[in-house]
């Protein structure tokens, strides 16, 4: 099998569910149907914190923006499988599937930040309640959500130009939904080991580093609630944390399967059942998630419907009023 060198390449295939064309239209419509729940929600979830005064809090902060995030992870990868479904495959220049694998990382490598930045966040909040106010200033929410997109910028530029300087040789045809690290390994010929060294240490910068963040906030957190003495108030305070597990649990759990296992005998169908999972379905969980288990997200969105509501019949009596005048 000839080598050729990465510049060669004009173009990947992605090639995804072309090998089953009958279930090609039900799961476009599934698809396209998860990802319009996703976009309503989280830019819902976006809006009712902007609008409501009760949420301008540090955590619904942070919660804002990794609902903005999954807006912006989940449109890299679902527009391009839906095109994938519809046209059984689709061709990405080498220019685009760089583009795409830069901006996938980038936004989850800031998913994974700002998870473990409302760890934090509730850290302080339950170890140090007198504290809180003064720690999460609206000064250092600013600064650890910049340290974020600055950390994910680095990570993802640096395992982009490395991965996109491996040589491919033999198909260029990519069994997948978007162009990921997995896939495109599996093309590889040549010595690819220092490229592969690197693209695993700054790995361990993003999951395994937010994963020691996170494990460690909650064992402060576990500690202080365990010294509560009332079980009405253990169960009170562990239930300002559930979101969050919740979706960290989920989140982290697809991306060490993902990425933090041994690719042998695994299989592409796997990989692809495992992110379609997390680019598509957690993204929608999210705001269903921190929306039906939190009782301040849903008394606010209770007082903007009775506000919609009021708005509306008011608008309709003033137009009844006129319809009277005009006769």
């Amino acid at each position: 099998m000839a080598e050729k060198n990465l510049t060669s390449t004009t173009q990947f295939l992605l090639t995804a569910f072309t090998d089953c064309p009958e279930q090609a239209l039900p799961l476009f419509l599934l698809f396209l149907l998860i990802y319009l729940i996703t976009l309503l929600g989280n830019a819902g979830m976006v809006i009712l914190i902007r609008v409501d005064g009760r949420l301008h809090t540090p955590m619904y902060f942070l919660l804002s923006h990794l609902s903005f995030m999954d807006i912006c992870y989940s449109s890299v990868t679902v527009p391009q499988m839906l095109a994938v479904l519809l046209e059984r495959g689709a061709a990405l220049s080498y220019t685009r599937c760089a583009a795409q694998f830069f901006l996938f990382t980038f936004f989850g490598s800031i998913d994974c930040y700002l998870l473990a930045i409302m760890a934090y966040d509730r850290y302080v909040a339950v170890c140090r309640p007198l504290l809180y106010v003064t720690v999460m200033t609206e000064k250092a929410r600013w600064g650890l959500l910049a340290a974020a997109y600055a950390a994910g910028f680095s990570s993802a530029f640096v395992r982009t130009v490395t991965a996109f300087t491996l040589s491919f040789c033999g198909t260029n045809e990519i069994d997948f939904i978007f162009c990921d690290l997995p896939p495109l390994l599996k093309l590889t010929c040549g010595d690819s080991y220092t490229q592969e060294v690197v693209i695993i240490v700054f790995a361990i910068f993003v999951i395994p580093a937010c994963m020691v963040a996170i494990l460690v906030s909650y064992l402060f957190i576990i500690m202080a609630i365990m010294r509560i003495p009332s079980a009405g108030g253990r169960a009170k305070t562990f239930s300002t944390c559930t979101s969050h597990l919740t979706a960290v649990s989920l989140f982290f759990g697809t991306l060490i399967f993902m990425y933090l296992r041994d690719n042998s005998g695994h299989s592409l169908q796997e990989d692809r059942v495992v992110a379609v999972f997390y680019t598509t379905v957690i993204p929608m969980l999210n705001p269903l998630i921190y929306s039906l288990r939190n009782q301040e997200v849903k008394e606010a969105l209770r007082k903007q419907v009775r506000i919609q509501v009021f708005r509306k019949s008011k608008v309709g009596q003033r137009e009844i009023l006129k319809g009277e005048e005009y006769q």
